[in-house]
């Protein structure tokens, strides 16, 4: 017997959430390093990065929640499973997204017009390790997200590199601070002020990748080929007609017409078609959870 493919979906579900677990600890370790080092550095980048891993720490809660609910069977409440709540939890994390970068760039703004100190010279080595710890686990985010389709993690391993991308964006400002000495003090502020901006284009991105599994849009055209492909593999098929595949969290969805031989028995036309279903849920790459096959008789 073939493996249970939603005991399959939420083993991905299980490994994505302890991944995102781990993040969660990651932010707070970095949140408590950079608020340290923005107050006793004089530097409000820092300080407002620290504020946004914070914040970090929230929108991760949602994301691991999103996946945990995901992962669930169906049951008679949700007969097609519980797979939307991953996405829905990544249009959350990007309503998080946009408030932080609202608030860090007032607050930026507002320290540009007010006179401060230098940032210190020891605060660039720590964020240069900030950016190659954050670069590092988004990287290890989109792959596992990459393999398990899970669009979750995708959002997160975004929000990891924009969390990268505000500390790099702190390591200029304050290079430049320190390079061309008084009267550009406020370097970092203005750095802080226009990673927002680019941080707004990541959460838009965000948006849309989330709203895309909500909305139940038309999966990649190579998807839907290599689906036909197995479909058309299976003995007593001879042609396909329609073919809808749809993504649920960590797993699709399809809904398939195949066309048998007109003359077949009511039977064995069942059997073709619960054939198609079995090929379909044993093509563990593509996750597909659940088949709605329809018999067409051959023209």
């Amino acid at each position: 017997m073939p493996p249970d493919p939603h005991a399959l979906t939420s083993m991905r579900a299980e490994a994505g959430a302890r991944l995102v677990l781990r993040g969660i600890v990651l932010n707070i370790v970095l949140a408590l390093v950079k608020f340290a080092g923005g107050v006793l550095g004089h530097t409000y980048a820092l300080i407002a990065d620290a504020a946004e891993s914070l914040v970090d720490i929230f929108s991760s809660l949602l994301v691991w929640a999103g996946m945990r609910v995901a992962g669930k069977p169906p049951d008679d409440g949700h007969p097609y499973g519980h797979g939307k709540a991953e996405p829905l939890a990544g249009l959350a994390v990007t309503a998080f997204v946009f408030v932080m970068a609202a608030w860090v760039a007032w607050h930026a703004v507002h320290e540009i017009i007010t006179p401060h100190l230098a940032p210190k010279w020891w605060t660039l080595p720590l964020l240069a390790g900030v950016v190659a710890v954050k670069l590092w686990f988004s990287r290890r985010l989109a792959r596992t997200g990459e393999s398990t389709g899970s669009t979750g993690l995708h959002v997160e391993a975004m929000h990891h590199w924009a969390d990268a991308l505000t500390s790099a964006a702190a390591f200029v400002g304050i290079s430049i601070a320190l390079w061309a000495g008084p009267g550009y003090e406020s370097a970092d502020d203005w750095a802080a002020l226009l990673a927002c901006v680019v941080i707004a284009f990541n959460g838009a991105a965000m948006f849309r990748k989330s709203l895309r599994d909500v909305m139940d849009t038309a999966v990649p055209e190579s998807f839907e080929n290599e689906i036909r492909a197995i479909a058309l593999r299976v003995p007593g098929v001879q042609a396909l007609d329609k073919c809808r595949v749809r993504k649920s969290g960590l797993s699709h969805l399809v809904d398939i017409q195949v066309r048998v031989d007109g003359d077949l028995t009511v039977r064995a036309g069942h059997d073709i078609a619960h054939a198609v279903k079995d090929a379909l849920i044993a093509s563990s790459p593509h996750a597909v959870t659940d088949v709605s096959v329809h018999v067409e008789p051959m023209i």
